[in-house]
């Protein structure tokens, strides 16, 4: 029986990864302080008592025994990441350096979760893995898209001087079911704001364009970058290369809320990017992956999601 550890297992996208590393009869220790994810994520995953969670900061990461790490510890929502920004990059690197360490001295490999936020406002477009990024070092977002940016130079350093086996996702925006209707995220904002009947918040012109993947598509690119045999180190796009405007994607959430909200415009925030798209024919090329779940279906099931959670409330 597989043992993978994932930090930041109790998030949206870990505590998915979580029910499919379960669902394939593996082992899986989580470790979260809980700061962002939600115990309640992982309470299907618990339940099958293949699932340990270890409620501590990936900072002071224990030594555990695993067959492979999955290292997802990071907010990854502005308002979460922007709350802290020492503390943010605090977990990407200090985080990145402790599961590193971990992963050297039990000789496993590491499945890292970058982000497309490494490229910033792209001046490339569609975004490949060659692209550097337009990032401002020195702005509101830069904790976390610097912390990401340097954990990637880390990764790229212990591959090289330490034979280290990490592979590195550039996950782009990722969405679904059990998404806090809090965290600030565009999607989760229009659909808690669809369902009050709220005006959608819509930040600038709502032209910027975004592409969104849904959850169980960037879990299944997890774990086929984790199968992969080993290879050079190159960090993968993992994302949805169908985009659409902020204004649009408001569009079709009021339509299928079936909302009569209307839209109320705000001023865009600092460093806010004009365009987002991933290129993945490196994912379809080396994984044998690509994104399944259509937008509209996507965003239905996550509407599910927020209507019953608002009905046990």
């Amino acid at each position: 029986m597989r043992h993978y550890l994932v930090t930041g297992g109790a998030g949206l996208i870990g505590s998915h990864l979580c029910d499919a590393l379960v669902a394939r009869g593996a082992r899986v220790t989580c470790v979260d302080d809980l700061r962002s994810g939600s115990r309640a994520n992982l309470e299907a995953a618990l339940a099958t008592d293949r699932v340990v969670l270890l409620e501590t900061d990936v900072r002071d990461l224990p030594d555990l025994d695993a067959d492979l790490v999955f290292n997802l510890a990071c907010p990854a929502s502005p308002k979460h990441y922007q709350r802290d920004p020492v503390g943010t990059l605090e977990t990407c690197v200090l985080g990145a350096m402790r599961v590193f360490a971990l992963a050297r001295r039990r000789g496993v490999p590491v499945v890292h979760a970058s982000t497309s936020e490494i490229y910033g406002d792209p001046l490339v477009h569609p975004q490949d893995e060659r692209y550097w990024g337009n990032v401002n070092p020195i702005g509101a977002r830069a904790c976390y898209d610097e912390g990401k940016r340097c954990v990637e130079a880390l990764a790229a350093s212990h591959a090289r001087q330490h034979g280290l086996d990490v592979r590195v996702a550039r996950i782009f925006n990722t969405y679904g079911p059990r998404m806090r209707a809090d965290d600030g995220r565009v999607v989760s904002n229009f659909i808690a704001q669809a369902l009050a009947g709220a005006p959608l918040t819509l930040h600038g012109d709502g032209k910027q364009s975004r592409s969104f993947c849904y959850v169980a598509d960037t879990v299944a690119g997890l774990c086929a970058l984790a199968d992969a045999a080993p290879s050079p180190f190159a960090p993968v796009n993992l994302g949805n290369p169908v985009e659409v405007t902020i204004a649009e994607l408001a569009r079709r959430i009021v339509a299928l809320t079936g909302s009569r909200s209307t839209i109320a415009h705000e001023g865009r925030p600092e460093d806010d990017p004009h365009r987002r798209r991933p290129d993945v024919a490196l994912a379809r090329e080396r994984l044998g992956w690509q994104p399944t779940v259509d937008l509209d279906d996507g965003l239905a099931r996550t509407i599910a999601h927020f209507r019953e959670a608002a009905a046990h409330r």
